[in-house]
């Protein structure tokens, strides 16, 4: 019996069994890149730092607060869609370097690669995110509505990354190597600061409003804001994505991974061809 001919539920098996060596082995490879890992990790402190002290003294929050409570928010979002640069990234270094063809040799379901790697993204940015967390504490952050409303807003900010981690996946495939990844690195910054997370909407031209207010960044930071009980929380004539941040959250990462997982999966499947 074969992968392709084998029952669903025994290729679901195969795909969810490899799917899990293939996160090790991505773990594996982060422990064996300790400066990677240590930059990955001092990054988002450096980043409530910076913008924190940097902003908080420029920026005036609507409706009053603390620009640092205001600011937090938008940190975990950017930290969030960082997923997209750093899974194509490694995705196209393996496609470029011929490890996904030797995986294609081997007898394991071919659509655990891509899983591999969008799970090994998940469980590597958990440090990242409770570091950045411990960051904001420190300096004055607080959510203010209970640990159950945190603990929705830390669990959406999981669910868009690993839809986001799939964006990164399908594009690591369709780029030529992991030079042409990098440059492309840059692309993705201006679309988190496009956004509410470092100031709000309401002072930009019209047009550019629209594209802030309909971008997933927006909708993660509004739904973190809320459920942390922080300032910055849109007024009742603000746009559909902001005015119900959870719903849009949650849309929004249904459709990536609608889009972007059978994508992927045949992407990855046809490069060997």
């Amino acid at each position: 019996m074969t992968a392709r001919t084998a029952p669903i539920g025994h290729r679901l098996r195969w795909t969810v069994t490899d799917g899990l060596t293939l996160v090790g082995r991505e773990l594996g490879r982060v422990r064996q890149e300790p400066g990677e890992l240590v930059a990955a990790l001092i990054f988002p402190a450096v980043m409530v730092v910076l913008f924190g002290y940097v902003f908080g003294s420029a920026i005036r929050v609507p409706g009053g607060g603390d620009y640092r409570e205001f600011l937090m928010p938008g940190l975990f979002s950017m930290v969030t869609f960082s997923a997209v640069m750093g899974v194509m990234v490694r995705v196209a270094a393996d496609a470029s370097r011929g490890v996904m063809d030797r995986f294609r040799s081997m007898p394991m379901a071919r659509a655990a690669v891509p899983f591999g790697h969008a799970g090994a993204d998940l469980l590597t940015g958990l440090p990242s995110l409770g570091i950045m967390a411990g960051a904001g504490l420190l300096v004055g952050w607080q959510p203010h509505r209970g640990p159950l409303p945190a603990a929705g807003a830390l669990l959406l900010i999981v669910v868009l990354r690993y839809a986001l981690s799939w964006v990164g996946v399908y594009v690591g495939l369709v780029v030529k190597n992991d030079q042409a990844a990098d440059q492309l690195v840059p692309l993705f910054l201006p679309f988190t600061m496009l956004s509410n997370a470092f100031v709000p909407t309401g002072g930009m031209p019209a047009w550019l409003r629209f594209l802030a207010d309909w971008n997933p960044a927006s909708a993660l930071t509004a739904a973190t804001r809320e459920l942390f009980g922080n300032p910055g929380v849109p007024d009742g004539g603000a746009a559909w994505p902001l005015a119900h941040p959870v719903a849009a959250v949650l849309l929004w990462s249904a459709a990536l991974l609608a889009v972007f997982v059978p994508l992927s999966v045949r992407t990855c499947n046809r490069r060997g061809r």
